[in-house]
C-alpha cells in the first residue's frame, strides 16, 4: 500500500566505564540496588528493589510494589538516610529508574556517586546478583503469593534470618550483623 511506518529508534545509553568490584573496607562505603519481577497467584505482576552494602553483604531494604518509579526509590534512600546514613558510591546497572535524572540529581545533592556497571555485565555488580539469585530461589520460587501483603511478611522474615542467622563463606563463615559488630568492636579499640 505503500504507507510509511514510523520506525521507533532505540535510546542509546552513555558508554560505561569498566567498574572494578572490590569488598570495601567499612559499611556505608558501596551500596548495591538491583530490581526483579515476579507475579502473584492471579497474574499480576509486582517488583522488588533491593539494597545491600557490599561491606557484610547485609541487606539494607527490599521495597516490593506493583510499581517502583524512580521517585520510589529516592523514597527508599530517604528512609535509609535516616535509620543508616548514606553510601559514598552506589552500584546500579542502566535500568530506567536508576538512570532517571530524578535519581541523578537526589544523589548528586547528597554527595553519593551513582557508579553504573556496563550493558550487559552483571558481574561487574556481583554481590547484589549473587543476592538476587538467593530471593529467587528462597522466596520467590518457594512460595505462592496470592497478594501483596503476603510478599512482604515473606521477605521481611527472610531479611532477619539472612542478615541475623544465616553465616557466609565470604565473610568468614560469620552473618552480616556479627560482621558488622565485629567491624565496629575493632573500630572502638583503634580509637582508644
Amino acid at each position: 500500500m505503500g504507507l510509511n511506518i514510523r520506525r521507533r529508534k532505540r535510546k542509546r545509553l552513555p558508554a560505561r566505564a569498566k567498574q572494578q568490584l572490590f569488598v570495601p573496607a567499612a559499611p556505608n562505603q558501596v551500596w548495591s540496588m538491583d530490581f526483579m519481577h515476579d507475579s502473584l497467584w492471579d497474574g499480576r505482576r509486582f517488583r522488588l528493589l533491593n539494597v545491600v552494602d557490599d561491606f557484610n553483604r547485609q541487606v539494607l531494604w527490599i521495597e516490593s510494589d506493583s510499581s517502583l518509579p524512580a521517585d520510589r526509590v529516592i523514597r527508599v534512600l530517604e528512609n535509609l538516610k535516616e535509620s543508616r546514613g548514606l553510601p559514598r558510591m552506589i552500584r546500579v546497572d542502566n535500568g530506567p529508574e536508576l538512570i532517571s535524572t530524578k535519581l541523578d540529581v537526589w544523589c548528586r545533592d547528597h554527595d553519593i556517586t551513582l557508579a553504573f556497571i556496563q550493558a550487559g555485565k552483571p558481574t561487574q555488580n556481583a554481590f547484589i546478583e549473587r543476592f538476587n539469585q538467593t530471593v529467587r530461589t528462597e522466596v520467590l520460587n518457594a512460595y505462592v503469593f496470592r497478594t501483596l501483603g503476603e510478599v512482604r511478611t515473606h521477605i521481611n522474615e527472610f531479611i532477619v534470618d539472612y542478615n541475623h542467622h544465616r553465616p557466609h563463606d565470604s565473610l568468614g563463615n560469620l552473618t552480616p550483623m556479627q560482621l558488622q559488630q565485629k567491624h565496629e568492636s575493632s573500630t572502638l579499640l583503634l580509637l582508644e
